[in-house]
């Protein structure tokens, strides 16, 4: 429960402009990298096979699940790591993500197909394969690493409403209109965010460094 003890004070003291700003923020940056990656292929096929509803619900609890445990993860991270520490690894993180985004072209597994699992109501099918295949995957470690430098709550609520959106998208729009858009523009568009949150990071840690007196001032 003490790692629930940063989120509630979370709750208790939010600001509205910050969570507005870091929302936007989050749900920009996971939105433009899932389009087109697996979950949204994992709705596509079983909404060709099954009722669109149970398959968005189903898309939705397994993201706010991988969400939450992504956020407790974080804000237990900024909590007994040095600010400079978690600053740089988030840096660091956001760096090799984005350059991932803007360098792979590899897109083998947008055509992977996903075999759906017998014995399991719709729901229960679509919630497992996507904590399945998403538990650990780039997105989750970039709320991760997001919610330690920013407010939880925040990046939590932006985070799950992009994976939300991207998840109707899928179910709703149907894979013959996702291939009109131009997913490697919008990889690279998130290549190119995740760099921006990157810098900020890194001039972060420097803040933190300097304040610490681990660097010496200019």
């Amino acid at each position: 429960m003490e790692y629930l003890a940063p989120l509630i004070t979370q709750i208790s003291s939010l600001n509205f402009t910050e969570l507005l700003a870091t929302g936007g923020t989050s749900f920009a940056l996971i939105a433009a990298a899932e389009i087109g990656d697996k979950s949204q292929l994992v709705c596509m096929t079983l909404a060709s096979k099954h009722r669109p509803a149970p398959v968005l619900w189903g898309a939705i609890a397994a993201f706010a699940l991988l969400n939450t445990l992504a956020v407790v993860f974080g804000a237990a991270i900024a909590k007994w790591l040095p600010e400079y520490l978690v600053a740089a690894t988030v840096a660091l993180l956001f760096a090799a993500f984005g350059l991932h985004a803007l360098l792979n072209h590899d897109e083998d597994d947008d055509d992977e197909e996903i075999a759906e699992k017998s014995g399991h109501g719709i729901f229960f099918t679509t919630f497992l394969l996507i904590t399945v295949a998403e538990f650990g995957d780039k997105t989750q470690l970039a709320v991760v690493a997001f919610s330690s430098t920013a407010q939880p709550i925040a990046v939590w609520l932006g985070s799950t409403l992009a994976l939300a959106f991207t998840s109707a998208l899928g179910v709703l729009a149907g894979r013959t209109v996702l291939q009109k858009i131009p997913l490697s523009l919008l990889h690279k568009a998130s290549g190119v965010f995740f760099l921006i949150l990157s810098a900020i990071a890194a001039y972060k840690a420097y803040e933190s460094l300097l304040a610490a007196g681990l660097l010496p001032q200019l």
